[in-house]
């Protein structure tokens, strides 16, 4: 197929054609669609809304259960959601750590520990895709703030890096995800999808060899992207065409960088069109099963000593200076 592909064909395919959607060349390839997880599907439809469908409890309830049973019931459930409204690829888990309360994106990711985040991601990853769905291992990485993340510069040494930031994203890759999403931020200077070593981390230390795609309107100079080893830009980004077209004529990157793109991209197209796919669980049974995450994640607390509630005089006091 790649060589049936003109090089504006092949430079259009890594980026999306509209927010959700692949891009399929003039009808030359099957296009796949692309929604927001990780606690329920997000799908907007063509008029603009959200597509009803089960409302999950979020990871950080799913990581209270310290349950692989429940991490796997949560993501095949989801899948069954997926595969009902034609989603080929949920854009979820998210293992970032949380290293600060001021992160708005906490509430999408598991906890503060990364063997509890990368396990339990493994087996979300497990659910989802066994039921022909694929997954986005997200957002790599060291993306644990909020206050200017789209630019912000994460500077961490290499041990912390990899027993802390990384590990989560190498056990969940043992689940094998379709895709990885690059985070929004720098790590230690370089934006994270423009990250060479990064990237290297990932597909040779790691061993991921699927697609690598940006969040959304993350790129910022597309020909350093590529040639990192990112794959696909998102969302949809007019100008992402000419500005590779433009970096490729004047030798900025080549015909092997595109083309090993081209290919992990048509390799994921074709697993999306020729996986099977089967609902088994009903809309009711969702329901339930969501309930039943929620029940297994709940932290009761036992009042030792009537230690609650705080009284006058306690560390209730501390809060009040």
């Amino acid at each position: 197929m790649k060589s049936e592909l003109t090089l504006d064909e092949k430079l259009q395919l890594l980026t999306l054609k509209n927010d959700w959607q692949t891009e399929d060349c003039g009808g030359k390839i099957q296009s796949i669609f692309l929604a927001d997880g990780p606690h329920g599907l997000r799908k907007i439809g063509e008029d603009g809304q959200t597509v009803k469908c089960t409302a999950y409890p979020n990871i950080s309830m799913l990581a209270c259960t310290w349950s692989k049973e429940m991490a796997g019931l949560m993501g095949s459930s989801i899948a069954d959601d997926c595969i009902e409204n034609d989603v080929d690829i949920l854009l979820a888990p998210g293992v970032n750590l949380k290293r600060t309360p001021l992160c708005g994106r906490n509430f999408e990711y598991f906890s503060e520990d990364p063997v509890l985040t990368g396990t339990l991601a493994y087996h979300y990853i497990r659910g989802v895709q066994g039921k022909g769905v694929g997954t986005a291992l997200k957002h790599y990485a060291a993306n644990n703030g909020e206050n200017h993340r789209y630019y912000q510069n994460s500077e961490i040494d290499e041990r912390t890096l990899f027993e802390m930031y990384l590990k989560p994203f190498e056990i969940a890759l043992e689940a094998e995800p379709w895709t990885v999403m690059s985070s929004y931020n720098k790590l230690n200077g370089a934006y994270c999808n423009e990250n060479r070593r990064l990237m290297r981390i990932l597909r040779e230390r790691f061993g991921f060899q699927g697609v690598v795609i940006s969040d959304w309107c993350a790129v910022k100079n597309r020909a350093k992207a590529l040639k990192a080893t990112t794959d696909l830009e998102c969302g949809y980004h007019p100008a992402a065409f000419l500005e590779l077209k433009d970096a490729y004529e004047k030798g900025v990157i080549t015909m092997e960088e595109i083309d090993a793109s081209v290919e992990r991209i048509l390799q994921l197209v074709e697993k999306a069109k020729t996986s099977i796919r089967k609902t088994s669980f009903t809309k009711e049974e969702r329901h339930n099963n969501a309930v039943r995450i929620e029940e297994e994640g709940i932290v009761l607390l036992k009042n030792e000593d009537n230690v609650l509630p705080l009284k006058p005089g306690s560390v209730i006091d501390l809060f009040r200076q």
